[in-house]
């Protein structure tokens, strides 16, 4: 046997099978932002109360745990539908709160677009460069950990100033994953496109809401 012939066969597969996983991972992530966006507009529409804190953390890190226990299985793509639409449930009354203030449709907007800009330009950056960012993984990882017990704190504590550093950090840190888990994607590092679809929800999420946080206070509201 030519051990060209099956090192190049070996290539031509693991070539097909990321670039599986890149178009199942941005479908399956534009189909639960559809869902995301739906359930947030209802639950607007219905004047829906925010669920509170302990409910919020209990239902995302008990659907995260789901979805990643049976992301091998068709199950895991309805626990990613559940998940993301609970977290649009928890948007709305955000978005409401916004909206209800004298320049809160023009800081939605912005957030808005401030978010799909930071992603379509990160991830074109990566999917252009192919520059393997797997390196940021550890500091992602310990950066969310602290910025998310800040946040905690900010909220327990009720310091605006703590809570605006957060969403600071929040922006580059969700920056980051979206750097690091593209480029885990491209590189055949993240094979399953369920998480992929996860991690990437979540830091498009986190990305809105710390943008809105920031741009209200920058806009006095």
């Amino acid at each position: 046997m030519n051990p060209q012939v099956t090192t190049l066969g070996r290539s031509t597969s693991a070539v097909a099978s990321t670039n599986k996983v890149v178009r199942n991972t941005y479908m399956l992530l534009s189909m639960t932002l559809a869902f995301s966006a739906l359930v947030a507009g209802i639950s607007m529409s219905l004047n829906l109360p925010h669920p509170g804190l302990i409910i919020t953390l209990v239902g995302y890190f008990g659907l995260l745990f789901l979805t990643s226990k049976f992301r091998e299985s068709g199950l895991g793509i309805a626990f990613v539908f559940a998940l993301t639409g609970f977290m649009g449930y928890t948007l709305g009354p955000i978005l409401n709160a916004y909206l209800s203030l004298p320049n809160g449709g023009q800081v939605v907007m912005m957030a808005m677009g401030g978010t799909a800009a930071i992603f379509l330009g990160l991830s074109a950056y990566v999917m252009t460069t192919r520059k393997d960012f797997s390196f940021m993984g550890g500091f992602l990882m310990v950066g969310i950990l602290v910025a998310f017990l800040a946040g905690i704190g900010a909220i327990f504590f009720e310091m605006p100033g703590l809570s605006l550093a957060v969403s600071a950090m929040f922006v580059l840190l969700m920056s980051g994953l979206i750097l690091y888990e593209t480029s885990n994607i491209i590189h055949g590092g993240e094979t399953n496109y369920i998480m992929a679809t996860v991690t990437l929800f979540v830091a498009i999420f986190n990305l809105f809401t710390s943008l809105l946080h920031l741009l209200g206070f920058a806009s006095n509201d």
